[in-house]
């Protein structure tokens, strides 16, 4: 028995890797098998590919919070990371617009390598301070995975897979998604944010069970 889950989430988004790895220990587990499909998610599309300044910077500006608050939150955030095994580097993370990581996701998903990319560029982002919003420096990461370096920054460069990204949000707006991760379990069942392993884990029976009782 197999369970589909779609999972709505930005790689901008620390709550995305975290509620990444919680699921991933919900699923582990349950009995049966998931496939999960990453879908594309914006949560800061006006923001510019190369932002000059920090994160905390950027929460700033963006939020009209101060440096004062920022500064507590994103340690609370790192010590949520810490408890499901990432350590996140917020001092050399490279803020960029995340268009583009996207459309390399749909790229490596028409390839059979998506959930190696998007754990890549969680990585990459969060943890190892790289910059994940330009054609080159995404290529590299692609190829990192075992994919083809040319044709990743072919299909980045010609925007191959903006449309694939598009109906990605759409759908989300569709489904009434404003924040992200947000996991839709067996087409039926919505589970928003980095909920705990145990709450994956149920929903993932609830929905086996169903399946069964059909």
């Amino acid at each position: 028995m197999t369970i589909k889950v779609d999972v709505w989430s930005d790689i901008a988004c620390p709550w995305c890797y975290i509620g990444k790895r919680k699921f991933e220990a919900g699923a582990a587990a349950f009995e049966g098998e998931v496939e999960v499909t990453y879908h594309s998610f914006e949560l800061a599309p006006d923001t510019p590919v190369d932002f000059d300044g920090s994160e905390v910077d950027f929460l700033t500006q963006h939020k009209g919070m101060s440096a004062a608050q920022v500064e507590p939150m994103l340690d609370r955030v790192a010590g949520i990371a810490k408890e499901v095994g990432l350590d996140y580097d917020f001092d050399a993370l490279q803020h960029t617009n995340t268009i583009r990581a996207h459309q390399l996701l749909h790229f490596a998903k028409a390839h059979g390598k998506q959930l190696e990319m998007k754990e890549r560029l969680l990585k990459a982002y969060f943890v190892e301070g790289r910059h994940v919003g330009r054609p080159e420096d995404l290529a590299d990461l692609a190829q990192e995975i075992g994919l083809d370096r040319d044709a990743a920054l072919a299909a980045l460069e010609s925007n191959t897979y903006l449309d694939d990204v598009h109906a990605d949000i759409d759908q989300a707006r569709a489904y009434g998604i404003n924040g992200v991760p947000f996991f839709v379990i067996d087409g039926k069942y919505g589970v928003s944010g980095a909920q705990s392993a145990e709450t994956f884990t149920q929903v993932l029976n609830k929905a086996a069970d169903e399946q069964v009782a059909a």
